[in-house]
């Protein structure tokens, strides 16, 4: 397999994947969505709200604002040797909340939260959670812990993770007679005029939709729209959670160890 890297930043990694086939890649798609560990508040003991959103509606933003993970740092609950529901040191941060409006109406952001733990933090500062009115007040401590996307979203360490293939586009030899009707449709611009000829001008962002194809006038298209069976370009988007290579690394580590308990279990099979 061989890999290389059109563009990456601390939330975003795209990837060129060859010599590689449509189940490894798709296998890789959903442990990222499903395997892969993050960190998500999971209980919140709510002390004081006078807001006019619910205890539960809070909660509930809470659970969904991404935090920073330190997977090094802690275990899964049912991993963790404490085997306590009220978690420990190693599989639990504490985040807290203590604020209110004294004179004008404010909103409450994710940055307000306080972490016992400097590197488990909102991956924003900026997720707005509650309004508070002059005189309205909110205090809660927040326990959170690693969890799976498998068992719910907020547990997803990726916002966005999908595969395409590689497409391959082969342009017509000679003039168009002044026709430019395929490269007019196509919204993503992957195609231009040279002259009297079309040019591949943006190839990666081919979708394969074949509007440029079915657009022709002509009876039997010169313009060929495919793609290579064995190239895939990956995109990974981190919710801040994780960094995306870090993602990719671990689903596919956790791959491995599937694929190394299924080969022990055939084994144990046969004998």
């Amino acid at each position: 397999m061989k890999i290389e890297v059109l563009e990456k930043d601390d939330m975003i990694i795209r990837l060129i994947v060859r010599d590689a086939d449509v189940p490894l890649m798709n296998t890789l798609r959903r442990i990222a969505l499903a395997e892969v560990p993050s960190m998500a508040i999971d209980e919140v003991v709510m002390i004081e709200n006078s807001s006019i959103l619910r205890d539960e509606i809070i909660s509930h933003r809470l659970g969904l604002t991404p935090l920073k993970t330190d997977l090094d740092g802690y275990k899964l609950p049912e991993d963790c040797s404490c085997k306590s529901e009220f978690g420990c040191n190693l599989c639990q941060v504490t985040l807290t909340m203590d604020t209110e409006s004294t004179d004008i109406t404010r909103t409450v952001y994710s940055g307000d939260l306080v972490s016992e733990n400097p590197s488990v933090i909102p991956s924003s500062d900026k997720v707005p959670i509650v309004k508070l009115s002059k005189g309205q007040k909110l205090k809660f401590e927040a326990y959170a812990r690693l969890g799976k996307g498998k068992i719910h979203a907020k547990w997803q360490p990726v916002s966005t993770c999908t595969y395409k293939y590689f497409p391959k586009i082969d342009v017509p030899s000679k003039d168009c007679k002044n026709c430019s009707k395929c490269v007019d449709i196509c919204p993503k611009r992957v195609l231009g005029m040279k002259g009297k000829r079309v040019e591949v001008r943006n190839l990666l962002a081919c979708n394969l939709c074949m509007d440029c194809v079915e657009e022709c006038p002509e009876k039997s298209p010169p313009l060929k729209v495919s793609w290579e069976k064995d190239a895939f370009i990956m995109n990974i988007e981190s919710t801040g959670a994780l960094p995306p290579e870090r993602i990719l690394q671990e689903a596919s580590k956790i791959l491995k160890d599937q694929l190394t308990e299924f080969k022990e279990e055939v084994e144990a099979i046969k004998k």
